[in-house]
């Protein structure tokens, strides 16, 4: 050991380093410095660390010095380094910001990572630090659509106090219906998913043709009551209310939640409910479909079996559809509605004063 030398470790900086040894999920290098001090509090020379801690002698001395100093919290943090690549001057960073934000030239329709760096002068993997520290992703783009419905805030209101606070004695179903659903069949079998592989899938595929899923949500319990047919249609519809008509219990009154889709305000679908007097339709506000609950299983279904489904027919398809159906209802989940109807009105209000402002 160098003279001068001296490491003193307490019971309880031992305790804490035989733990960092011991520690399945301790960093290889925080081990190898609680060895090294170890080594040292027993008395073995720095010759003798070396070998049994496999380190070179500079580090050793480098450790010893640091437990001296700063003790077992210093062991266990790297000191900071300056950056290899010279910081860009604040004047680019916002000048490169601001272009971003703005309109590409010409007719691009928006600034790739590439373009930016011959733009601005700078190199791609400057551009990408920018963005990536000021959240700016111009390559992605997500949809909406606001709606200029005049009721919008008494029709959600409306429907979210179905959801939330439902009537005694009632049933609340939430209505739809996923047309042209394809039954696909890949013109090749998929490769399976192995190590540093996902699955795969061919892009083309042979078309057996289409069929439409009528649901029925109850926003109670969870089930759901399904129809596949060919078209979707007034008559397919009243076919399905018929349907759930039977399933609901008698002396329970009908609150229907349905988009304003043509087919749900037929007049023989007004005639149908003028005959049965105990069901309300309730329609959710123009280009406001995400207010209807069905929405959800719809999406699930695309996720779970549709998506990357293979059926070899519209039987197969249906089939499938029907399965999945028997497997949600054998395990419901109630749905649940969380957001605050004040906050969605004014985050729409908020949209439209933002696209006045711009147009």
């Amino acid at each position: 050991m160098r003279t001068g030398i001296k490491v003193e470790v307490t019971a309880e900086d031992r305790n804490r380093l035989n733990a960092v040894m011991a520690d399945r999920n301790s960093p290889q290098k925080h081990v190898w410095r609680a060895h090294v001090v170890l080594l040292t509090a027993d008395g073995c020379g720095t010759a003798e660390i070396m070998r049994r801690s496999n380190l070179s002698k500079t580090a050793v001395w480098r450790w010893q010095e640091r437990f001296m100093t700063e003790g077992v919290a210093g062991l266990l943090r790297d000191k900071t380094r300056p950056a290899r690549i010279t910081p860009l001057a604040a004047a680019v960073v916002a000048k490169v910001v601001s272009a971003t934000l703005a309109d590409p030239p010409g007719e691009t329709t928006h600034w790739t990572a590439g373009a930016m760096a011959k733009a601005s002068g700078i190199s791609v993997s400057s551009v990408q630090r920018i963005w990536r520290s000021n959240g700016l992703q111009p390559h992605r783009t997500r949809q909406f659509k606001l709606s200029n419905d005049p009721q919008f805030a008494a029709k959600l209101r409306d429907i979210v106090g179905l959801y939330v606070d439902p009537p005694a004695h009632a049933v609340v179903l939430s209505i739809d219906e996923k047309s042209q659903i394809q039954a696909l069949d890949r013109t090749q079998p998929g490769l399976p998913m192995k190590k540093g592989r996902c699955g795969t899938m061919t892009h083309d595929y042979k078309r057996h043709g289409t069929t439409t899923l009528f649901a029925a949500l109850n926003v109670l319990d969870g089930k759901v009551i399904g129809r596949c047919m060919q078209q979707h249609r007034h008559q397919e519809f009243i076919r399905f209310l018929n349907a759930v008509e039977a399933r609901v219990p008698a002396g329970k009154l009908v609150h229907a939640i349905a988009d304003n889709y043509a087919t749900h305000k037929h007049p023989k679908v007004r005639e149908w409910l003028a005959r049965h007097p105990r069901w309300t339709f309730h329609f959710t506000p123009t280009s406001a479909s995400w207010l209807n609950a069905v929405e959800g299983f719809f999406a699930k279904l695309t996720r779970r079996r549709l998506k990357r489904g293979v059926f070899h027919s519209v039987v197969d398809l249906q089939a499938a559809i029907k399965r999945f159906l028997v497997e949600n209802n054998a395990n419901p989940r109630p749905f649940r509605w969380i957001k605050e109807p004040e906050a969605i009105i004014a985050a729409v209000k908020r949209g439209h004063q933002t696209l006045d402002s711009i147009h």
